[in-house]
């Protein structure tokens, strides 16, 4: 078991995995990977027509990648049962802790509930309101807090990542082949819908720790992008993790996404919202 833990609480798109490579790189902050994305129904991540339910557009579905070519990929973690959910969490403990005792994970608020609802199958935890559950589960336990300021801009990168499947960039490296066939389409009810879904999503972080009396660490997305050795410091003091002797953060591995695309995308975006 850890002796100190963190939770990095965030939206798709706001530098919240730049963020986790650079604390799992100083070796001494645990490794903050998402351990816990699995949906209590499938055993399953997320799957591009789950952003849209809510909004049930043909349209929009049209756009995505068929869940054929998404199903050849998928697996389930073989730690991962809803009747023994225990043996998911100590695997996740196991691999997310360095030696000096540190564990790190990152969450989603999309599948939030479900890790939740999942936690409390576990005997020892049922019962437990959420902020005692996590404090139960995982030892020493504070919170960080991811957001961007830009929301459109992260509603025109989800979108894309979620019509193409590319969800990062090497640096120096280009950013990947998408899926067969599939291109990325402009869609202001796409982008709009993830736009609404984001911000519900923000404010739902900001109420459960409003619910359980925490006030975490709040790092912006900008400020990652611009100084990630700063906010990867911000965290290992807020953990109370002493820093490693040397730079804290190697050259990053992580690009930006965005390109002349994405720009044209937030000013159609912005044009026809001003038209509404």
């Amino acid at each position: 078991m850890p002796t100190r833990s963190y939770l990095v609480c965030a939206t798709q798109r706001s530098g919240s995995t730049l963020l986790c490579e650079g604390l799992e790189n100083t070796g001494v902050a645990g490794r903050p990977r998402e351990y816990f994305e699995e949906l209590k129904e499938t055993g399953l991540p997320r799957r591009p027509r789950e952003y849209f339910w809510e909004l049930r557009s043909p349209e929009v579905f049209q756009l995505l990648p068929p869940e054929s070519q998404l199903d050849r990929d998928a697996e389930r973690s073989p730690t991962w049962s809803r009747e023994e959910y225990t043996r998911h969490l100590e695997a996740a403990l196991l691999a997310g802790t360095t030696p000096n005792g540190v564990f790190g994970a990152k969450l989603m608020w999309s599948y939030f509930n479900d890790f939740m609802a999942l936690m409390r199958g576990i005997p020892r935890l049922g019962g437990m309101g959420d902020g005692s559950l996590l404090n139960a589960a995982f030892p020493g336990l504070r919170y960080v807090f991811v957001s961007r300021s830009d929301k459109v801009r992260q509603a025109v990168s989800l979108w894309r990542a979620l019509q193409t499947w590319v969800w990062r960039k090497e640096e120096g490296a280009p950013a990947g082949a998408p899926l067969p066939a599939q291109r990325s389409v402009y869609s202001f009810g796409a982008i709009d819908h993830l736009l609404d879904q984001l911000r519900r999503h923000e404010d739902a972080w900001r109420g459960f720790f409003f619910r359980i009396g925490q006030r975490p660490l709040s790092l912006f997305y900008e400020d990652i992008d611009g100084d990630l050795e700063g906010s990867v410091a911000r965290v290992l003091d807020d953990v109370g993790i002493e820093r490693p002797k040397g730079p804290l953060v190697a050259q990053k591995r992580m690009s930006r996404q965005s390109d002349e695309l994405s720009e044209s995308w937030v000013q159609s975006y912005l044009e026809d919202v001003s038209r509404r």
